[in-house]
């Protein structure tokens, strides 16, 4: 029985670490301006279409 108390444990530290993970991500992601956000998709999308042949 001692075995799923562990598997539970390890379980649950899994889903909080990707809780922090998750969360950590959003913070940065919300941390960019609107003017910094449509910079870097016009520079992506200038690459895009450099890297594409034709």
């Amino acid at each position: 029985m001692r075995w799923w108390k562990v598997i539970g444990l390890a379980g649950l530290a899994g889903v909080a670490a990707t809780g922090v993970v998750t969360a950590r991500a959003e913070r940065r992601r919300r941390a960019y301006t609107p003017d910094e956000i449509r910079a870097r998709l016009h520079e992506r999308a200038t690459q895009a279409g450099a890297e594409r042949p034709r």
